[in-house]
């Protein structure tokens, strides 16, 4: 025994309105077509649901008990189609975005500014961590929209829709009376016999391997992926850095001198959207918000 969801709430308006002719009228449909729904419920189940009289029909007893079970239906239809139109109208739903430190203070905090703005019911939700473990949760289910960075322009081979937001420059960082520090530009291999301070794992490998390119290696003497902490010991002339843009437009030391790096290198900061959220209304609205932060920025 089986109920078919269509032919129930066809019931539905027989039983409210107290005919197959006020069924037909609420339904836009034919009477004969009305009755046929009703007649094959009541095969499919083997009991009367109906009894003609003169004035219309009447509901019987487990037509009475159906009833209400239609009604039931009926209301948590109501229920769903309320919520997927509060989704689909931004007026509910949640997205979690997973976004690494220089992105958190700058683009990805703007775009939560001004989506909330926009989207006062909308619950987003910010998880600050480096770009493997942002993937990582990506993947394991546990974020929506994950902003992350690659050393070279391309799209991250995943499960997941990548979006590119923008080039993000690598600057040298130097003590404020380092030599080069007044000139408009620097080589990489200029800063060969200083003292360096290396960031993230990702980070310390794109220095070293970049100086190799450079044809040296660097002399690393401190580790920290705090760039408050990095342009702190830069300015007490403990050693030279590279940062990126972002992270000397979340916080900038008055005293260090930043100098463009010749050849123009830089990363670039993407946003992947997992695949379960893609379309999604919240998702959308935040990657488009991350969108215009990141063109304000450039």
């Amino acid at each position: 025994m089986s109920i078919d969801p269509r032919r129930l709430l066809v019931f539905r308006e027989v039983g409210r309105g107290g005919s197959l002719a006020a069924a037909a009228r609420a339904l836009g449909w034919t009477q004969p077509a009305v009755s046929q729904h009703v007649q094959r419920l009541e095969r499919d189940l083997g009991l009367p649901l109906i009894a003609r009289t003169g004035r219309g029909s009447e509901l019987t007893g487990p037509g009475r008990l159906l009833m209400r079970h239609a009604e039931a239906v009926a209301a948590q239809l109501d229920a769903a189609t309320a919520a997927m139109s509060d989704l689909a109208g931004l007026r509910a739903g949640r997205v979690r975005v997973a976004a690494f430190p220089s992105a958190s203070a700058t683009l990805v905090a703007a775009a939560v500014a001004s989506v909330t703005a926009a989207h006062p019911t909308l619950d987003v939700r910010l998880t600050q961590v480096e770009p493997e473990e942002a993937v990582a949760l990506q993947v394991r289910g546990q974020c929506d929209v994950a902003v992350t960075f690659d050393h070279v322009d391309r799209r991250r081979s995943a499960d997941a829709e990548t979006v590119p937001l923008l080039r993000d420059p690598l600057l040298a960082v130097l003590p404020p009376d380092h030599p080069l520090g007044g000139h408009a530009r620097v080589a990489l291999a200029d800063l060969a016999g200083d003292r360096w301070i290396a960031g993230c794992p990702r980070c310390s490998r794109q220095l070293v391997d970049s100086a190799a390119e450079a044809g040296f290696t660097p002399d690393i003497r401190h580790r920290t992926d705090d760039y408050v902490v990095v342009q702190s010991m830069v300015a007490a002339g403990a050693a030279v850095a590279v940062l990126p843009r972002l992270a000397l437009t979340a916080s900038r030391h008055p005293d260090v001198r930043v100098v463009p790096l010749d050849h123009d290198p830089y990363r670039t900061v993407s946003a992947s959207v997992a695949a379960t959220a893609v379309g999604v209304p919240a998702a959308t609205a935040l990657l488009e918000h991350l969108r215009r932060a990141a063109a304000a920025l450039s």
